[in-house]
């Protein structure tokens, strides 16, 4: 992607490196709030992955596939925290554009039973569900249990009907009838996916996306340290989505921009398809439950997350705050490191007017 930046853009710029987040720029002197992991009750309020030093704000903008502008240390591998759901979501549509996955709403115990999803409630827990956040599984994985991140309130869901407190127990809902953000989820997904691949993630990834898009050589997609199992007598690490307790995504901004720039143009990169229109307009349906979430994408129908921007524009968010917009009205990408989120409206004011 060429880039360009010219005097049109310096007040974007000056506005993202104003509102920079106030996280610490190094665990080793901050490891107690660089993540969530500090929210969860203990013994669960401690890190399994790692999690590294973070880089100044920095970010990237391209219209019509042309970097525009960008700032900070762009082409430096961060921490994304939760934007890796994307890159999850990704893996899973190639996946299903090669006939590996299943038929969405197959249970999932058909084909990777003895993982977690054969008693009588999960038996009926479905691919679909899963990358929904409708699953209402229940079990640990990598030794932290579901009801960690039960009753837990994204900030962009609109706010519960009976506020409850992160982490007490919460009588299960059938499979399909209750949307939750939850981290423990989302890793069972990953960890049924690869064994349905019987491969890493991020080999998978590396082959059917990363590489199409031209990607550099800086990303790194990590687990935990007690994530790693034997598939066909080879060992092979499970992978997060996300960085609640360590690893996840660490991937640039340029990076980011890229797999924007094909997921904005419905799959397809520089005239070659990396993903099929099919599996990116199913990301992007809204949940009949949950009409602000498609497959692991926050959608902005009824202008949330952010309220002045466009109803079908979508996005990728993790805590820190790391921001992957996608504006297809504006023909718009964005990848926007290390900011003060509850600041976007005013970014978004700034773009329009550059």
């Amino acid at each position: 992607m060429n880039t360009h930046t010219d005097s049109r853009w310096h007040e974007t710029i000056e506005y993202a490196l104003e509102h920079q987040s106030a996280w610490s720029r190094d665990p080793s002197t901050d490891a107690e709030s660089f993540g969530i992991h500090h929210l969860d009750d203990p013994p669960h309020n401690r890190l399994l992955g790692p999690v590294f030093a973070r880089g100044p704000a920095s970010g990237a903008i391209a219209i019509d596939g042309r970097t525009v502008c960008t700032w900070g240390e762009p082409d430096r591998p961060d921490m994304t925290f939760s934007v890796t759901k994307t890159y999850l979501a990704l893996t899973a549509g190639a996946a299903y554009d090669r006939g590996l996955l299943p038929p969405l709403d197959e249970p999932v115990h058909q084909r990777v039973p003895g993982l977690g999803f054969d008693d009588p409630h999960n038996a009926t827990i479905t691919w679909e569900q899963l990358l929904q956040f409708t699953s209402e599984w229940q079990g640990s994985c990598f030794g932290v249990p579901d009801i960690v991140d039960r009753y837990r309130v994204a900030g962009f869901q609109p706010p519960p009907e009976t506020p409850h407190r992160k982490g007490d127990p919460r009588p299960l809902r059938a499979p399909g009838t209750y949307w939750e953000y939850n981290d423990v989820r989302i890793n069972q997904f990953s960890l049924a996916l690869m064994h349905l691949l019987r491969r890493p993630l991020p080999d998978f990834f590396a082959e059917t996306v990363a590489g199409p898009l031209g990607l550099s050589q800086g990303w790194h997609w990590y687990g935990y340290d007690n994530s790693w199992v034997t598939l066909d007598g080879r060992r092979m690490q499970s992978v997060p989505g996300g960085g609640h307790w360590g690893g996840g995504m660490r991937i640039s901004a340029l990076d980011q921009l890229r797999v924007a720039q094909m997921m904005l143009d419905g799959g397809v990169w520089q005239g070659s398809r990396v993903l099929s229109a099919d599996w990116l307009e199913r990301m992007l349906t809204p949940c009949p439950i949950a009409p602000f979430y498609g497959y692991f994408t926050w959608l902005n129908r009824g202008h949330r997350p952010v309220p002045s921007a466009d109803p079908g524009d979508f996005f990728a968010i993790g805590v820190g705050a790391q921001v992957i917009w996608h504006s297809p009205l504006r023909r718009l990408v964005a990848a926007i490191r290390w900011f003060d989120f509850d600041a976007f409206d005013g970014l978004v004011a700034c773009v329009d007017r550059a």
